[in-house]
């Protein structure tokens, strides 16, 4: 019962979440998705629906370095993924949390996006 009513409230916080945060062509949303295992980032251009740039930590580049769903693999998750959103021609972004709170691995991946070269 308890853990139907707290996925219940993870819903709610996201769409409180998405009504405020929207991504265009100029600005996409950046979107973090953090598993068990392993954590999802990607760039969402939401006027047009499409998904601009995706990585995981289960690319193999990224899995090379040993990143996996920690606050490490947050890290570099992040670093990689600014430089492939730089080289697609991203500079901006919104980001989506998608209902976590912001301390441990969504702030050290917020962090280092940004040292990474992101503007949020």
């Amino acid at each position: 019962m308890k853990t139907v009513y707290k996925a219940q409230l993870l819903q709610k916080r996201k769409w409180r979440i998405r009504k405020k945060v929207t991504g265009t062509a100029a600005r996409p949303r950046l979107s973090v998705k953090f598993s068990g295992k392993h954590i999802y980032a990607q760039a969402v251009n939401d006027d047009a629906g499409a998904t601009l740039v995706f990585l995981s930590t289960l690319d193999p580049e990224v899995k090379k370095g040993g990143a996996k769903g920690n606050v490490s693999g947050a890290k570099s998750l992040a670093v990689a993924f600014a430089a492939k959103a730089k080289a697609a021609g991203i500079t901006s972004v919104v980001f989506d949390r998608n209902g976590r709170p912001y301390h441990g691995r969504v702030k050290t991946f917020a962090e280092a996006a940004r040292e990474g070269g992101l503007q949020f």
